[in-house]
């Protein structure tokens, strides 16, 4: 059985990421069951809404263990693909974030870390392109084992991957850092347009200052995760 502190822990995921506007009714946040081959995601509705008796445990392959006739996302399959792929991933954030959405439909563009804060863009962030493997006429959306397959391919390694005209997963050891690096790639992502807009070359962190960055950053989640979370279950108290 999961522990109670990581279902509380999921259920406050979904709150924050909307509360820090990552998320709004679409959207998801998972976390790896404690035996390792499972996982814990909400039924089908908005990350906000959803409470501790919401949670359901998913297999690897994507399928509930007992929905008990309740809806499940289309897009269990984003993160059934990354635990498979990554032992070490733990937890998984999918959004639509508008403020991601332009590199990965810009030619050229490419997601770096231009504040500290943001130090763990140093990995990278590849672009999924759908098409390239469900052909133009697709959906979007990551329905089925084998489009979840080749976006944890293209993401690889990295702690995010864009997916182009559409949205973007980050894939993290901890939900609580996942959610950092969630809300932190998307306030990376607007500062960057922001720059952009001041002209002349954006000096982006060096891949020494990124990883010593994130080296710092990880010791400091605690502190973000205890604030947003406090936060969130004032602001989402009556959502639900």
């Amino acid at each position: 059985m999961p522990t109670r502190t990581l279902v509380e822990d999921l259920v406050d995921a979904g709150h924050i990421l909307f509360h820090e506007g990552v998320l709004d009714a679409f959207g998801h946040v998972s976390a790896r069951h404690p035996d390792g081959e499972r996982f814990l995601m909400s039924r089908s509705m908005a990350p906000v809404q959803a409470g501790a008796g919401d949670i359901l445990a998913f297999g690897l392959d994507g399928e509930p263990a007992d929905a008990q006739g309740r809806k499940v996302f289309l897009e269990r399959h984003i993160h059934a693909a990354l635990y498979r792929a990554r032992p070490e991933v733990r937890a998984v954030v999918h959004s639509h974030s508008p403020a991601l959405i332009p590199f990965g439909v810009v030619s050229g563009a490419a997601l770096r870390p231009v504040c500290h804060m943001s130090g763990f863009l140093v990995h990278g962030a590849p672009v999924f392109d759908i098409a390239d493997v469900a052909g133009d006429g697709s959906d979007m959306l990551i329905r089925d084992r084998r489009l979840g397959d080749a976006l944890a391919a293209a993401m690889g390694g990295a702690t995010i991957v864009l997916m182009r005209g559409h949205g973007v997963t980050v894939a993290a050891d901890s939900v609580e850092k996942a959610v950092y690096c969630a809300v932190y790639a998307q306030a990376n992502a607007r500062l960057v347009l922001d720059a952009a807009r001041l002209g002349g070359e954006i000096r982006y962190l060096t891949a020494a200052e990124g990883l010593a960055a994130e080296h710092a950053n990880d010791g400091q989640i605690g502190r973000a995760w205890d604030l947003w979370r406090r936060a969130a279950r004032q602001a989402t108290a009556g959502l639900r």
